[in-house]
């Protein structure tokens, strides 16, 4: 059985050094590397000319660059675009694609499924089969057609982020880093259900938004939306984040599915506003988009835009998401792959 070769893809200069002392070349193909791999996105080794052939060669017998391209695209009427990737240990995650005027988000995958089993999300039906690399998160943005016109990436795709923190936060230092793709933290959002020590790790050792899924202030009724209140209460994530210095550029957000007659009554606004008192931040309103055989649906249109004006009547900068590619399944909370077959 022939050995799976390493990808290189989501390797940081010093350990592209290790892979070049270890094969006998010069010390600057690592830089080389790195700006094939993350300057000019090339996925074969025999596209890196300023390599000699010789060392292209042993270095396509030990590793992989790791970018692959999308199996499939769907295309929504609005113009977002769904890709399905595969994965190099298997199985496939979706990535969406929003262009919306001036702007152009690619929403990333960090697992393969999801164990957090949000009652909302057909991701969380899934169980979680694996976490992705942090080549398997880059190729994401790497390898789309519209990657060179992407302005902003958001970690809200398949999986939770912070359940995957070695690689998300690798990922991450690729993606803000001078030698991998050199973006500003200011146009890069991790979405969280909220993992305790993760997040402060997150928080100490990147710099990019953050967004943490609310959904329900009260603690009783957002367990039984969101196990992981158990482990985690919302709480206790407030109280963290209020001891946060929010000074810097970094931006924080929650987001807050509406389900008719579950968190939409004015009992919740005023616990929103209980337990964000202090902080300086932002909600972001979500509508529910129906996942078969659940008990949920989103509020009358009407009701959305009173619940936003309550909580900004409380003096909270409150937004309602548009919902985008709903009719390719790309909206939030409805990419899966657990039905997927294309072998």
């Amino acid at each position: 059985m022939e050995q799976q070769k390493a990808i290189l893809l989501g390797k940081t200069p010093q350990e592209l050094q290790q892979v070049v002392a270890e094969l006998g070349m010069p010390r600057f193909t690592a830089n080389q590397l790195a700006v094939w791999l993350y300057g000019k996105r090339v996925a074969t080794f025999d596209d890196m000319t300023d390599i000699s052939a010789r060392n292209r060669e042993l270095l396509a017998s030990r590793y992989e660059t790791g970018l692959l391209p999308p199996r499939t695209v769907s295309e929504s009427s609005d113009g977002t675009r769904k890709y399905l990737f595969p994965t190099h240990g298997g199985g496939f995650i979706e990535t969406a694609y929003i262009p919306d005027r001036d702007r152009a988000t690619l929403c990333v995958s960090s697992q393969v499924g999801c164990r957090m089993g949000c009652l909302f999300c057909m991701t969380g039906r899934q169980g979680l089969a694996r976490n992705l690399s942090a080549g398997e998160i880059l190729n994401q943005v790497l390898s789309i057609p519209e990657s060179q016109s992407l302005t902003n990436i958001v970690y809200m795709g398949m999986g939770e982020p912070l359940d995957n923190p070695d690689q998300v936060l690798r990922s991450l230092e690729v993606i803000t880093s001078p030698w991998g793709l050199g973006w500003s933290p200011t146009r890069v959002t991790l979405s969280t259900a909220g993992l305790t020590a993760p997040l402060k790790r997150f928080l100490e050792e990147s710099c990019v938004h953050l967004a943490v899924s609310l959904h329900n202030p009260f603690h009783d009724q957002r367990l039984t939306l969101m196990p992981i209140e158990k482990a985690a209460p919302i709480v206790r994530i407030v109280s963290l984040l209020k001891g946060y210095d929010w000074k810097t550029q970094r931006r924080l957000s929650f987001e807050y599915i509406l389900l008719a007659g579950i968190n939409d009554t004015p009992a919740h606004v005023k616990e929103i506003a209980r337990l964000l008192n202090g902080l300086k931040c932002r909600i972001n309103i979500i509508r529910f988009h129906h996942i078969p055989g659940s008990p949920y649906f989103s509020p009358p249109d009407p009701e959305v835009v009173r619940f936003r004006d309550a909580l900004v009547a409380k003096g909270i900068t409150t937004t309602i998401r548009a919902s985008r590619g709903e009719d390719i399944q790309a909206a939030c909370g409805l990419l899966s792959t657990s039905s997927t077959n294309h072998g």
